[in-house]
């Protein structure tokens, strides 16, 4: 989880980096579509994200002996539904702020604070009060958490994953769509 939150910062830095040196301008006046723009510049940060899952994963597996009872693909592909959709949040901080300052502070809390605090990751969840434990319907760490337990200590399949899959697949879908839009509008 950290390493595809540490993802999200860097695409959100990278990004408000363009906007403050005007290549992104330069890059939204050519015919190119916004989604094919915000597409690439997730590209390369999704490429990136994997590889380090796939680290963690051969390595927590092989060295540490961190049990995967669940279809290691299904790890993959839930990976990279979680890290699509971290990297669109990173997307939409930095088409909406456009400073590396700001992005770095938005993202950092609007995003890696939750994943830690509120994901069920370090403090369990029903040892929060329940104000707090409502907000954590809101973290999508909180979802992949649960899928990353079912796959590894319980080897569970999908079928019993549905509402935290259909969760990130909604968030991807929102949280893509919103990033569009804002990096449609930056010019104007």
């Amino acid at each position: 989880i950290i390493l595809m939150l540490i993802a999200a910062l860097l695409t959100s830095l990278t990004i408000a980096r363009e906007w403050e040196m005007g290549t992104m301008e330069q890059l939204l006046s050519t015919p190119v579509r916004a989604s094919e723009i915000v597409l690439g510049k997730m590209l390369a940060f999704f490429t990136i994200g994997l590889l380090d899952m796939l680290i963690a994963l051969v390595v927590g597996v092989a060295f540490f002996r961190v049990p995967l009872r669940g279809d290691p693909l299904l790890v993959v592909l839930m990976g990279g539904l979680f890290l699509f959709g971290a990297l669109g949040w990173g997307v939409l901080i930095s088409a909406l702020v456009r400073s590396q300052v700001l992005a770095y502070q938005l993202g950092v809390i609007t995003s890696f604070l939750p994943a830690f605090l509120l994901s069920g990751f370090i403090f369990a969840i029903e040892n929060m009060p329940p104000v707090v434990q409502g907000l954590t319907y809101l973290v999508p760490a909180r979802y992949f958490i649960v899928i990353l337990r079912g796959l590894f200590l319980k080897g569970i399949g999908l079928e019993l994953l549905v509402g935290e899959v259909l969760f990130l697949i909604g968030y991807a879908g929102v949280v893509f769509a919103l990033a569009t839009r804002c990096v449609r509008r930056g010019v104007a």
